[in-house]
């Protein structure tokens, strides 16, 4: 038979075992608390640091070619308010836009493929074609701004000498280098625009970067309207055939000059 003395102090034990529990409970409990306020304070740490880099690279990719650059935008002659370089017949009855980069490596095998049978169809004046030259690629030369340099050359020899643009055109394209090197000197692209004949005084130009701001704003303004380049269409329409093998683009030009059947 269990005495009164016994009962009392299995109760009291009882007691101390439930408000040890009680105690062990309540530190758990503060801890559990504790870290869950650590977690929080490492999540917001978090989002700010996520903030901060979201911030860093908006910043540097508004500095990348495409973005405005200082300086008036002065448009070349005969360029169009949409940003590209006209050749050829403007009354021509086909319209061929055609927007690259002279640093994109698909834009030369489409050069490679169409540019003498544009070249043709530009002298029997069935096409006038608008090249619209972006630098999209400046990032990938290696800092010298390559597709900046020769979407501005161009443009000045648009504006100075408009019937050697042609030619300096395909000596680009002919010369292009390959994505992610440094691309020609500027000592060499004056070497492709001498012997295309564009006249010194001209090619003396090309350094004073006179249409960077007109190429930068172009860039912005196409970027938002195409995919990717090449970017080919006849009279407004994306040109959908086969851009880096002949035949398929003079196809459809000649379809569009020529009218319904």
């Amino acid at each position: 038979m269990t005495s009164p003395r016994g009962s009392s102090m299995g109760k009291q034990g009882r007691e101390r075992s439930r408000a040890v529990r009680e105690a062990q409970a309540a530190v758990l409990a503060r801890r559990s608390r504790r870290q869950r306020w650590v977690l929080a304070g490492g999540g917001l740490v978090i989002v700010a640091l996520l903030a901060a880099i979201v911030v860093v690279v908006v910043n540097a990719a508004g500095s990348k070619s495409g973005d405005t650059v200082a300086g008036a935008v002065v448009r070349p002659a005969n360029a169009t308010a949409a940003g590209a370089l006209t050749i050829g017949d403007p009354d021509a009855p086909v319209r061929l836009e055609v927007f690259l980069d002279y640093m994109c490596p698909f834009c030369g095998r489409f050069e490679r493929a169409n540019g003498a049978e544009i070249d043709r169809l530009v002298g029997a004046g069935t096409v006038r074609l608008e090249v619209y030259p972006l630098a999209f690629l400046d990032e990938a030369s290696r800092g010298t701004e390559y597709s900046s340099r020769t979407a501005n050359a161009a443009a000045t020899v648009a504006d100075r000498a408009p019937a050697q643009l042609p030619a300096f055109h395909r000596a680009l394209f002919d010369r292009q280098p390959e994505e992610g090197t440094a691309g020609l000197t500027d000592d060499e692209i004056a070497g492709l625009a001498r012997a295309a004949k564009v006249p010194d005084d001209v090619v003396a130009q090309f350094g004073e970067r006179r249409f960077a701001a007109w190429v930068a704003a172009s860039t912005k303004t196409a970027l938002d309207d195409i995919s990717g380049t090449p970017t080919v269409r006849i009279d407004g329409r994306q040109f959908t055939g086969d851009l880096y093998q002949a035949g398929p683009l003079t196809q459809a030009i000649t379809a569009a000059a020529t009218g319904p059947q």
